[in-house]
């Protein structure tokens, strides 16, 4: 069987989705269309073979979107896939028009809602009817949270029969094993990500500068590419001393390894794996309370939920957490939830059979 993965992000599909990739080639011709980047590499390694595609992730060009969508066209006309799955919000739109048109079996990831569903407004309206014709044809739409899936149903984006909610992509439970808690002689929080506004960012900085400024040993590490301008702000802060930036890392689990808590007050995620990763080594995490995150923390057990947007909520969590003694207890609760309900093997094993059925 040949199958056709459509991506806009090389890190992502291998960090997250390289267990399933490597399941689906035992027995498949697999091929990969997205622009490169070196984790490019590692998947040919395996047996992938890789369709260069630009993909202009946040643009909002007409032009540059119509010619991606006539991309997808043309390489599906010459490869003739089985089965092509697609990941993130152009790939499924694009990438779903396109199977529609050359009457290719597809299944879409909702892998989060983004920008334009935040607000009901022109551009919800027009990201919705083309996420509307993209789906109605789909084999099968998977979704990271019970709340997305209502989402699309209620707004009549996706036929209930369609629909499929996992855990997320999962974490793999041997590549993030439990580590043994640090007790570092200063609160070490880290955060992992694209440094910018959806993230939570500006209220982390926030409630970190409040907590330095009322006499608090704490520091925070920054982990993670700049999506938005925020390079001058962190300047200052690693000259105030509290904050270290280091920008992308290919493996961030030394960094969740040394650090007391893992803090992600993001707006709006489909899973967000970085609280899975922390909470699988054995960390408690400090999370926004929205789908997508809420579900990785059990609040008060194996860490915090926060308001989102809400300064003086992730300040409190924080503070709450410096002054409690049980952060390793809090840890392990974490990890055991992670093997309860994330585990990746049965998340590729669900995925597998919704896609084969």
């Amino acid at each position: 069987m040949k199958i056709l993965i459509l991506a806009n992000n090389d890190i992502g599909l291998y960090r997250f989705r390289k267990e399933l990739i490597y399941e689906l080639l035992k027995e498949n011709e697999v091929y990969i269309s997205l622009p490169y980047g070196e984790m490019v590499e590692p998947l040919k390694s395996a047996g992938c073979t890789f369709i260069d595609t630009p993909v202009d992730r946040r643009g909002m060009n007409p032009f540059k979107d119509y010619s991606l969508y006539k991309k997808y066209k043309s390489i599906l006309s010459e490869l003739d896939p089985d089965l092509v799955i697609t990941y993130t919000i152009k790939p499924n739109i694009y990438g779903g028009f396109a199977c529609r048109r050359i009457e290719t079996e597809y299944a879409v990831n909702i892998t989060g809602l983004g920008t334009a569903f935040e607000k009901k407004n022109l551009l919800r309206i027009l990201v919705e009817r083309m996420y509307k014709i993209a789906l109605k044809e789909s084999k099968v739409v998977f979704f990271e949270n019970q709340a997305n899936k209502t989402l699309f149903v209620d707004e009549n984006l996706v036929d209930e029969k369609q629909a499929c909610v996992l855990n997320g992509a999962g974490v793999n439970l041997l590549d993030f094993p439990y580590e043994e808690y640090p007790h570092n002689s200063k609160m070490k929080f880290l955060f992992i990500g694209r440094v910018m506004k959806e993230k939570g960012v500006e209220e982390l900085f926030a409630a970190m500068k409040r907590l330095v400024a009322e006499g608090f040993e704490c520091c925070l590490d920054v982990v993670g590419p700049f999506e938005e301008n925020y390079k001058d702000v962190l300047d200052v802060y690693q000259k105030e001393g509290w904050l270290k930036y280091w920008g992308y890392q290919k493996d961030v689990r030394p960094f969740i390894k040394a650090c007391d808590c893992f803090v992600l007050p993001s707006y709006h995620e489909g899973m967000a794996n970085t609280n899975l990763e922390s909470a699988a080594i054995g960390r408690p995490v400090i999370t926004s309370d929205i789908p997508g995150c809420r579900e990785a923390v059990i609040d008060g057990e194996t860490g915090f939920l926060c308001e989102v947007k809400n300064v003086d909520s992730l300040y409190e969590k924080m503070n709450m957490i410096t002054r409690i003694d049980r952060r390793e207890e809090m840890g392990k609760r974490g990890r055991k939830l992670m093997e309860k309900q994330f585990n990746k093997q049965n998340i590729v094993s669900e995925t597998i059979k919704s896609l084969f059925q």
